[in-house]
Protein backbone atom coordinates (compact mmCIF):
# COMPACT_ATOMS: atom_id res chain seq x y z
CA UNK A 1 0.00 0.00 0.00
CA UNK A 2 1.38 3.80 -0.79
CA UNK A 3 -0.11 7.26 0.48
CA UNK A 4 1.27 10.60 -0.98
CA UNK A 5 0.26 13.81 0.62
CA UNK A 6 1.42 16.96 -1.24
CA UNK A 7 3.62 19.51 1.05
CA UNK A 8 4.12 23.22 0.68
CA UNK A 9 7.27 23.83 -0.58
CA UNK A 10 8.89 26.89 0.43
CA UNK A 11 11.00 29.16 -1.60
CA UNK A 12 14.72 29.14 -1.85
CA UNK A 13 17.51 32.01 -2.16
CA UNK A 14 16.90 32.00 -5.54
CA UNK A 15 13.57 31.10 -6.82
CA UNK A 16 13.98 32.32 -10.34
CA UNK A 17 16.77 30.01 -10.81
CA UNK A 18 14.98 27.18 -8.93
CA UNK A 19 11.46 27.53 -11.21
CA UNK A 20 13.89 26.90 -14.27
CA UNK A 21 15.41 23.79 -12.74
CA UNK A 22 12.33 22.29 -11.55
CA UNK A 23 10.75 23.27 -15.57
CA UNK A 24 13.49 20.86 -16.81
CA UNK A 25 13.36 18.44 -14.59
CA UNK A 26 9.85 18.01 -15.37
CA UNK A 27 10.32 18.16 -19.35
CA UNK A 28 10.52 15.03 -21.47
CA UNK A 29 9.82 12.06 -18.65
CA UNK A 30 13.19 11.64 -16.85
CA UNK A 31 11.89 8.32 -15.18
CA UNK A 32 12.59 6.75 -18.39
CA UNK A 33 16.39 7.00 -17.80
CA UNK A 34 15.40 6.48 -14.06
CA UNK A 35 14.53 3.61 -14.16
CA UNK A 36 17.42 2.02 -15.90
CA UNK A 37 19.59 3.53 -12.26
CA UNK A 38 17.99 1.41 -10.03
CA UNK A 39 21.60 -0.42 -9.57
CA UNK A 40 22.92 2.37 -7.77
CA UNK A 41 20.05 2.78 -5.16
CA UNK A 42 20.42 -0.93 -4.90
CA UNK A 43 24.33 -0.35 -4.12
CA UNK A 44 23.74 2.72 -1.96
CA UNK A 45 21.55 0.88 0.80
CA UNK A 46 23.99 -2.01 1.02
CA UNK A 47 26.90 0.63 1.37
CA UNK A 48 24.88 2.74 4.41
CA UNK A 49 24.31 -0.83 5.77
CA UNK A 50 20.61 -0.24 5.90
CA UNK A 51 18.37 -2.10 8.56
CA UNK A 52 14.78 -3.36 8.75
CA UNK A 53 12.22 -0.53 10.51
CA UNK A 54 14.55 2.61 10.41
CA UNK A 55 13.07 5.25 9.18
CA UNK A 56 14.45 7.06 5.83
CA UNK A 57 14.32 9.80 3.89
CA UNK A 58 14.79 9.63 0.12
CA UNK A 59 15.59 13.14 -0.89
CA UNK A 60 14.98 14.73 -4.55
CA UNK A 61 13.95 11.08 -4.97
CA UNK A 62 12.88 11.37 -8.70
CA UNK A 63 11.30 8.65 -9.85
CA UNK A 64 12.15 6.31 -6.48
CA UNK A 65 15.21 4.46 -7.11
CA UNK A 66 16.74 4.42 -4.03
CA UNK A 67 13.17 4.88 -2.44
CA UNK A 68 12.30 1.10 -4.05
CA UNK A 69 15.44 -0.04 -2.41
CA UNK A 70 15.09 0.70 1.15
CA UNK A 71 11.22 -0.42 1.02
CA UNK A 72 12.61 -3.50 -0.23
CA UNK A 73 14.59 -4.02 2.97
CA UNK A 74 11.36 -2.98 4.89
CA UNK A 75 12.41 0.17 5.71
CA UNK A 76 9.95 3.03 6.35
CA UNK A 77 10.35 5.40 3.74
CA UNK A 78 9.47 8.61 2.99
CA UNK A 79 10.07 9.89 -0.69
CA UNK A 80 10.58 13.33 -1.91
CA UNK A 81 11.15 15.35 -4.92
CA UNK A 82 9.87 19.02 -6.07
CA UNK A 83 8.20 17.62 -9.56
CA UNK A 84 5.22 15.81 -8.51
CA UNK A 85 4.84 14.17 -12.03
CA UNK A 86 8.43 12.02 -10.93
CA UNK A 87 6.85 11.24 -7.50
CA UNK A 88 3.72 9.60 -9.04
CA UNK A 89 5.90 7.35 -11.19
CA UNK A 90 8.13 6.48 -7.71
CA UNK A 91 4.11 5.78 -6.24
CA UNK A 92 3.04 3.53 -9.13
CA UNK A 93 6.40 1.57 -8.95
CA UNK A 94 5.81 0.94 -5.29
CA UNK A 95 2.45 -0.21 -5.89
CA UNK A 96 3.23 -2.59 -8.70
CA UNK A 97 5.31 -4.34 -6.01
CA UNK A 98 3.08 -3.53 -3.13
CA UNK A 99 5.33 -1.43 -0.94
CA UNK A 100 4.60 0.69 1.86
CA UNK A 101 5.88 4.09 1.03
CA UNK A 102 4.80 7.63 1.68
CA UNK A 103 5.57 10.30 -1.23
CA UNK A 104 5.81 14.05 -0.47
CA UNK A 105 6.56 16.89 -2.30
CA UNK A 106 9.26 18.70 -1.05
CA UNK A 107 12.20 21.19 -1.75
CA UNK A 108 15.40 19.43 -0.90
CA UNK A 109 16.69 23.47 0.57
CA UNK A 110 13.56 23.31 3.14
CA UNK A 111 12.78 20.13 4.51
CA UNK A 112 9.26 20.17 5.79
CA UNK A 113 10.55 17.42 8.65
CA UNK A 114 11.38 18.42 12.24
CA UNK A 115 14.97 17.84 13.33
CA UNK A 116 16.30 14.69 13.82
CA UNK A 117 13.06 12.64 12.24
CA UNK A 118 15.09 9.84 10.37
CA UNK A 119 17.63 7.78 10.47
CA UNK A 120 18.98 7.41 7.30
CA UNK A 121 18.72 10.65 4.89
CA UNK A 122 19.44 9.19 1.18
CA UNK A 123 19.91 10.60 -2.51
CA UNK A 124 21.14 9.36 -5.88
CA UNK A 125 21.59 12.10 -8.56
CA UNK A 126 19.13 14.27 -6.78
CA UNK A 127 19.91 16.51 -3.91
CA UNK A 128 23.39 17.33 -6.15
CA UNK A 129 21.33 19.74 -8.47
CA UNK A 130 19.72 22.39 -5.80
CA UNK A 131 20.96 25.50 -6.27
CA UNK A 132 22.33 26.29 -2.93
CA UNK A 133 24.91 23.36 -1.82
CA UNK A 134 25.23 24.55 1.69
CA UNK A 135 21.59 24.97 2.20
CA UNK A 136 20.44 21.71 1.44
CA UNK A 137 23.37 19.63 2.74
CA UNK A 138 22.32 21.90 6.03
CA UNK A 139 19.06 20.17 5.78
CA UNK A 140 20.40 16.80 5.05
CA UNK A 141 22.08 16.57 8.05
CA UNK A 142 19.00 18.52 10.51
CA UNK A 143 16.30 15.88 9.52
CA UNK A 144 19.40 12.80 10.00
CA UNK A 145 19.37 11.79 13.87
CA UNK A 146 22.90 11.68 15.22
CA UNK A 147 24.49 8.92 15.05
CA UNK A 148 22.33 8.49 11.50
CA UNK A 149 23.64 8.33 7.98
CA UNK A 150 23.45 9.74 5.20
CA UNK A 151 24.09 8.16 1.31
CA UNK A 152 24.71 9.98 -1.34
CA UNK A 153 25.37 8.99 -4.89
CA UNK A 154 27.21 12.05 -7.19
CA UNK A 155 28.53 12.49 -10.51
CA UNK A 156 31.68 13.21 -10.80
CA UNK A 157 33.44 16.20 -12.89
CA UNK A 158 36.21 13.83 -14.47
CA UNK A 159 32.87 11.13 -15.10
CA UNK A 160 30.95 10.72 -18.50
CA UNK A 161 27.98 12.84 -16.76
CA UNK A 162 30.92 15.64 -16.22
CA UNK A 163 31.87 15.61 -19.83
CA UNK A 164 27.91 15.52 -20.89
CA UNK A 165 27.00 18.49 -18.45
CA UNK A 166 30.11 20.39 -19.95
CA UNK A 167 28.78 19.93 -23.38
CA UNK A 168 25.39 20.83 -22.82
CA UNK A 169 26.60 24.47 -20.84
CA UNK A 170 28.51 25.24 -24.21
CA UNK A 171 25.10 25.64 -26.07
CA UNK A 172 22.87 26.20 -22.89
CA UNK A 173 25.16 28.07 -20.21
CA UNK A 174 23.91 27.77 -16.85
CA UNK A 175 22.47 30.47 -14.70
CA UNK A 176 25.37 33.14 -13.35
CA UNK A 177 26.43 32.24 -9.84
CA UNK A 178 25.01 29.21 -9.40
CA UNK A 179 27.77 26.52 -8.74
CA UNK A 180 28.16 23.19 -10.58
CA UNK A 181 26.52 20.06 -9.42
CA UNK A 182 29.36 18.15 -10.17
CA UNK A 183 31.48 19.84 -6.73
CA UNK A 184 29.10 17.04 -5.02
CA UNK A 185 31.01 14.60 -6.76
CA UNK A 186 34.40 15.31 -5.20
CA UNK A 187 35.85 14.64 -2.13
CA UNK A 188 36.63 18.30 -0.72
CA UNK A 189 33.61 19.97 -1.16
CA UNK A 190 31.66 16.92 0.57
CA UNK A 191 34.18 16.98 3.21
CA UNK A 192 33.39 20.86 3.57
CA UNK A 193 29.67 20.34 3.52
CA UNK A 194 29.58 17.91 5.88
CA UNK A 195 32.35 19.15 7.91
CA UNK A 196 31.19 18.10 11.37
CA UNK A 197 30.47 14.42 10.43
CA UNK A 198 31.54 12.11 12.68
CA UNK A 199 33.10 10.25 9.35
CA UNK A 200 32.41 10.47 5.63
CA UNK A 201 33.80 7.29 3.22
CA UNK A 202 33.95 7.67 -0.36
CA UNK A 203 33.83 4.49 -2.86
CA UNK A 204 35.06 5.58 -6.66
CA UNK A 205 31.99 3.84 -8.83
CA UNK A 206 30.69 3.07 -12.31
CA UNK A 207 27.08 3.20 -13.83
CA UNK A 208 27.14 1.58 -17.01
CA UNK A 209 24.89 3.45 -19.40
CA UNK A 210 23.62 0.70 -22.04
CA UNK A 211 22.23 1.16 -25.29
CA UNK A 212 22.30 0.23 -29.01
CA UNK A 213 24.20 2.70 -30.61
CA UNK A 214 25.10 6.67 -30.13
CA UNK A 215 22.26 7.37 -31.74
CA UNK A 216 19.82 5.59 -29.60
CA UNK A 217 21.64 7.26 -26.80
CA UNK A 218 20.77 10.41 -28.17
CA UNK A 219 17.31 9.98 -29.20
CA UNK A 220 16.16 8.40 -25.72
CA UNK A 221 18.08 11.37 -23.75
CA UNK A 222 16.85 13.87 -26.59
CA UNK A 223 13.21 13.43 -25.34
CA UNK A 224 13.48 12.05 -21.63
CA UNK A 225 16.27 13.53 -20.26
CA UNK A 226 15.87 17.39 -18.54
CA UNK A 227 19.13 19.23 -19.57
CA UNK A 228 19.26 17.21 -23.03
CA UNK A 229 15.67 18.06 -23.60
CA UNK A 230 15.57 21.52 -23.03
CA UNK A 231 18.78 22.25 -24.43
CA UNK A 232 17.38 20.85 -27.74
CA UNK A 233 14.77 22.75 -27.54
CA UNK A 234 16.05 26.33 -27.35
CA UNK A 235 18.60 25.11 -30.14
CA UNK A 236 17.94 26.23 -33.77
CA UNK A 237 18.75 23.93 -36.71
CA UNK A 238 22.49 24.80 -36.98
CA UNK A 239 22.96 24.37 -33.08
CA UNK A 240 20.63 21.03 -32.89
CA UNK A 241 23.08 19.58 -35.84
CA UNK A 242 26.18 21.06 -33.87
CA UNK A 243 25.30 19.75 -30.67
CA UNK A 244 23.95 16.59 -31.89
CA UNK A 245 27.31 16.18 -33.69
CA UNK A 246 29.37 17.09 -30.13
CA UNK A 247 27.18 14.58 -28.31
CA UNK A 248 28.21 11.59 -30.37
CA UNK A 249 31.76 12.44 -30.53
CA UNK A 250 31.39 12.59 -26.92
CA UNK A 251 29.79 9.24 -26.65
CA UNK A 252 32.31 7.47 -29.10
CA UNK A 253 35.02 8.34 -27.37
CA UNK A 254 33.42 7.36 -23.85
CA UNK A 255 32.07 3.73 -25.35
CA UNK A 256 33.70 0.80 -24.14
CA UNK A 257 31.52 -1.40 -26.18
CA UNK A 258 32.34 -1.47 -29.56
CA UNK A 259 30.20 -3.35 -32.17
CA UNK A 260 28.35 -5.21 -29.59
CA UNK A 261 26.77 -2.41 -28.61
CA UNK A 262 27.02 1.53 -26.67
CA UNK A 263 28.69 0.77 -23.31
CA UNK A 264 29.56 3.77 -21.56
CA UNK A 265 30.99 3.48 -17.94
CA UNK A 266 29.21 6.24 -15.76
CA UNK A 267 31.90 7.76 -13.03
CA UNK A 268 29.76 8.54 -9.49
CA UNK A 269 30.60 9.05 -5.92
CA UNK A 270 29.24 7.36 -3.40
CA UNK A 271 29.54 8.71 -0.07
CA UNK A 272 28.39 7.73 3.60
CA UNK A 273 28.51 9.98 6.33
CA UNK A 274 27.88 9.08 9.81
CA UNK A 275 26.02 11.96 11.77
Amino acid sequence: MTTIANTTTASGPAPSIKTRQQAMWASGDFAVIGTTLQIVGENLCEAIDLRAGERVLDVAAGNGNATLAAARRFARVTSTDYVPALLERGRARAGAEGLDVTFEVADAEALPYPSATFDVVLSTFGVMFAPDHAQSASELRRVCRLGGRIGLASWTPEGFLGELLRVVATYVPPPPGVRSPLLWGTRAHVQDLFADAVSIEHTVRYFAFRYESPAHWIDIFRQFYGPVHKAFATLDTDGQASFEADLIALLRRADRGGAGGLVVPGEYLETVIIR
